[in-house]
């Protein structure tokens, strides 16, 4: 207990003092072209971390080229004119050619038309003869090995419904080097291999979706809860869609929405605004600024009954179940976030009490109140995972029980502030590392529209009260709003199921 009472004194001096350095500390530039920097001065170590992120999503794409942000942040490693080429001169004209012959393949390919096979036999002869040649001037990894070279560290990407980002940490004596790199795979990336990649991109749905049941079920689970809103669809994007990709669509996306308007960079370490500014002025100030990107205009209906979705599959059952509700700035938002800390958050949360350690009917539970984003009406998700020979169904009656209590009983003083606690720490710890920080100043400029909803929400956080609870428990999680899937073992019989077959 006294080393407990140590650690929350701790938090208790530091968390305060977070938020007011933060306030005072972010520097903030915006470049003619319109591009956003965040940059946070930390000299106790001569490194710096940077996040470069793009308003741009799987919520972004259409039917017919789905997966093509996920797919752009792949090509985008692939270098530029002057990295990852031996000449470019020689390599795009062959670039091009191969180009056509993949449009051609992928219109024969959506047209599939039995009179084409021999047709469509030989386009693909071509291709692949066009890709050796191509290959003949790759430099493969060039970009990575100089960031490498240059003691990058965590040089990665990913991409989400919302946003895709590009991330590294480096030698702060190396921030010139890291700017026109970063620069020029903004403003000039060249999409080399890029149907090798695609390949690629289809084996990792295989791996992550297809092949995987906890994939599979999250996917089957957010397509049936969104039907109209493009959270529809999957990040990875759709197989068919993938295998159709090519790179003239890719160049197209990237010429809408890589646009100087519609990104942040958040840097965070030993880095000086008065000696950076110029640096980032020098390379990123000569982006073009293109036009704004066109926004989603489609919004989800409202839920007007509970749908149940089955996947079978060759693993153990598994329950996931989700209610929709609004995003940010909304209060309700907030709300849900000590919602969600009290249903799972750790070993004594209500959940995992009732479910795990009182009924042990469950080998986990888990949820998350931005599912499966957050710059649009999202879900709060549950899922959880039955120990043998307990069922789906028995899950479900159980965690309803406990959404019940949040509705009729108001959450005891103790348990809320408890919450709150565990919130506000893991807020702490979450702007701790340089990366940490730099990931949510940019996520929540682009998201959010203004990084200091950090500051708002830890201060809302603070004053939400039982009754708040209540309200939005009875408001959000009822029957007529939710969604629920359950992964069958593929050798039981579908008249067994929790929803009793796909609806």
């Amino acid at each position: 207990m006294r080393l407990v009472a140590t650690i929350l004194l701790a938090l208790a001096v530091i968390a305060p003092s977070a938020g007011q350095d933060l306030q005072g500390k972010v520097v903030e530039h915006t470049l003619k072209n319109g591009m956003r920097f965040l940059i946070v001065e930390r000299h106790e170590a001569p490194v710096f971390s940077a996040m470069v992120a793009f308003k741009v999503g799987g919520v972004d794409e259409k039917t017919g080229y789905t997966g093509l942000a996920h797919m752009f942040e792949h090509m985008a490693f692939k270098g530029t004119q002057v990295v990852g080429t031996k000449n470019y001169a020689k390599e795009k004209p062959i670039l091009d050619r191969l180009d056509r012959v993949a449009v051609q393949l992928a219109r024969l390919d959506a047209e599939n038309r039995p009179q084409d096979a021999s047709r469509r036999e030989a386009l693909a002869k071509q291709m692949e003869q066009l890709q050796k040649e191509a290959e003949q001037y790759v430099i493969p990894n060039q970009f990575d090995e100089i960031m490498s070279v240059n003691g990058a560290e965590g040089l990665n990407a990913f991409t989400s419904k919302d946003i895709t980002a590009y991330v590294e940490s480096l030698p702060s004596n190396r921030f010139e080097l890291w700017a026109l790199l970063e620069s020029q795979r903004i403003a000039t990336p060249v999409l080399r291999e890029f149907y090798l990649e695609r390949s690629v991109v289809a084996e990792e749905r295989l791996e992550r979706t297809d092949n995987d049941p906890d994939g599979k079920l999250y996917e089957a689970l957010v397509t049936a809860a969104f039907q109209a809103h493009p959270y529809h669809f999957p990040v990875i994007g759709w197989m068919s869609d993938i295998r159709s990709l090519t790179r003239p669509q890719a160049e197209w996306f990237h010429r809408i929405y890589y646009t100087p308007g519609n990104a942040v960079c958040a840097l965070v370490g030993d880095i000086k605004p008065s000696e950076a500014l110029p640096i980032i002025d020098k390379y990123f100030g000569a982006i073009p600024a293109g036009p704004p990107p066109p926004p989603v205009v489609t919004t989800e209906p409202a839920q007007d009954g509970e749908r149940r979705v089955q996947v079978l599959f060759r693993a153990q059952p598994q329950l996931s179940m989700a209610y929709h509700k609004p995003t940010l700035p909304s209060d309700d938002d907030f709300v849900f976030d000590v919602l969600n800390q009290i249903m799972t958050g750790g070993r004594t949360s209500r959940l995992y009490t009732a479910l795990v350690k009182q009924k042990r009917i469950a080998v986990s539970v888990d949820s998350d109140t931005s599912s499966p984003g957050a710059r649009y009406p999202n879900l709060f998700e549950i899922s959880a995972t039955p120990i043998y020979p307990h069922t789906a169904d028995e899950l479900t009656r159980a965690i309803d029980e406990e959404i019940e209590r949040l509705k009729t009983e108001p959450v005891p003083d103790r348990e809320l502030q408890k919450a709150k606690n565990q919130l506000d720490a893991d807020f702490v710890r979450g702007l701790a590392s340089n990366m940490g920080l730099a990931s949510q100043l940019a996520y929540y400029q682009l998201v959010a529209g203004d990084w200091r909803y950090l500051l708002r929400w830890r201060e809302r956080v603070r004053q939400i009260t039982a009754a708040d609870i209540q309200r939005v428990a009875r408001k959000y999680l009822v029957p007529q709003n939710r969604t629920v899937a359950v992964l069958q073992p593929l050798e039981a019989s579908p008249a067994s199921s929790t929803p009793g077959g796909a609806q």
